[in-house]
């Protein structure tokens, strides 16, 4: 339960800061154009809202329903559906009143916003933590390999020392390279011998269909960092820089057969065999229901060499701008694999973006999260669907193009159908994320 409502948490935190300045991002630019806007909302309001003040033309408020944000511009044909407002005669300050490159400002000012913001904080992450990178050339213990690549011929400790048909670096950009990139020839060592893996062209759609969430982790030793007094294990006899190697007659070399040893013999006592001043000792320990025994695990920079950039204040700015297109270019290229059966059906909605949160509160992870999210925002809002930013920015290039402005009853309609679609996909996320929570 804590674990859900620290993630909850930061999901809250995150989406509220990134729905409030988006739609600055359109308040601003209508304010500037003497444009009214009536309401400024964060989450929405039907039939009554949590909290609300009104000052001069507009009411601020915050909505119980916890599905995005919105501005209300006078003049305007959106979410409101206000038919009574449009069948009056346009007034000077309206939105329908000004020119259409004023209205095309106002529509871009939160995907522009939400852009700006993305790489604002990027740059502030890089100057304040630099930016941390595991050279292939230093997974000293290999890697775990997910159980579905075994029949391609992986195996848990292989090293990886190239990607043939890409260019890859660092380990953290591995799985990008495979899945949205297309790569299939890896390069690994395996008991002293290289060999190559050929991956079919369709491991993506396997990969996707399977629901895998990591291709490789990362493979280091099982070392205990410290015991928890008045845990099984601080009973049992266990220290600190002890490494686990057997449990229960089970061979145990890295971290994650460790933990799923342990985690699988819930309510249980058993065996385990650990070497401590190089000599094995042998200590029997309970494991609690909830599958652990009181240990912290030593972390894999203990025995893996990182490299970590560090840049100065007017460094982390263009590597923000790399870091931002770099980012935004991936989620994009990403777009293909939605548009297959097994593409749409990791379709998530917000549990699935929940889970991308850590279940303890990081500021690092939480600003980077927020950050890529802010991105993700920014491209889904410039879509050119109805309803959405790119809809009526569309109309409005339309408009300037032609000369032409299209009717109301036109733009109605297409309201209409756009908050149809993005209800149904609303739907369609959501429930991938309960059928998977059931499964």
């Amino acid at each position: 339960m804590d674990v859900f409502l620290i993630k909850a948490a930061q999901l809250i935190l995150s989406l509220s800061i990134l729905i409030v300045l988006h739609e600055l991002g359109h308040f601003i630019p209508a304010k500037l154009f003497k444009t009214r806007v009536e309401k400024f909302y964060l989450f929405f309001d039907p039939w009554f809202s949590l909290f609300k003040v009104k000052k001069g033309d507009t009411e601020y408020g915050i909505g119980w329903l916890p599905l995005g944000g919105y501005v209300k511009i006078s003049g305007m044909i959106d979410e409101s559906m206000d038919k009574e407002q449009m069948a009056e005669e346009p007034k000077s300050w309206e939105f329908r009143s000004k020119p259409a490159w004023q209205r095309l400002i106002i529509m871009v000012g939160g995907v522009t916003v939400n852009l700006v913001l993305g790489f604002l904080i990027y740059s502030m992450i890089l100057f304040t933590y630099g930016k941390e990178h595991l050279p292939l050339q230093n997974l000293t213990y290999g890697v775990y390999v997910d159980s579905t690549l075994n029949q391609y011929g992986f195996q848990d400790g292989d090293k990886i020392t190239d990607i043939l048909d890409g260019d890859v670096k660092y380990y953290e950009q591995l799985g990008k390279e495979v899945l949205i990139n297309g790569a299939r020839k890896i390069e690994i060592e395996r008991e002293g011998q290289r060999q190559v893996i050929e991956l079919p062209e369709d491991v993506d759609q396997m990969l996707l269909a399977n629901e895998v969430r990591s291709l490789f982790s990362v493979r280091y030793p099982f070392v205990i960092d410290s015991v928890i007094p008045g845990n099984a294990a601080f009973d049992a006899g266990f220290k600190k820089g002890d490494r686990v190697v057997k449990i229960q007659d089970e061979s145990v070399f890295g971290i994650l057969e460790g933990v799923k040893a342990i985690r699988s013999r819930k309510g249980q006592e058993v065996s385990v065999v650990v070497m401590r001043d190089e000599q094995e000792v042998e200590l029997n320990v309970a494991i609690s229901d909830g599958g652990k025994i009181g240990i912290a695990m030593a972390p894999a920079t203990e025995f893996i060499e990182t490299e970590t950039y560090k840049y100065g204040f007017w460094q982390a700015i263009p590597a923000g701008v790399n870091e931002t297109f770099s980012i935004l270019g991936s989620y994009i290229t990403s777009m293909k694999l939605v548009f297959t059966k097994e593409g749409a059906s990791q379709i998530g909605g917000f549990g699935a973006i929940g889970g991308l949160f850590p279940a303890t509160w990081d500021w690092h992870t939480f600003w980077s999260m927020t950050a890529f999210l802010s991105l993700i925002l920014a491209f889904m809002n410039i879509l050119p669907i109805p309803a959405l930013d790119g809809g009526h920015v569309m109309f409005l290039l339309y408009e300037i193009i032609t000369g032409r402005k299209p009717g109301d009853k036109f733009l109605e309609y297409a309201q209409t159908v756009g908050m149809i679609l993005l209800l149904g996909l609303l739907l369609f996320a959501n429930g991938n994320d309960i059928l998977r929570a059931f499964r």
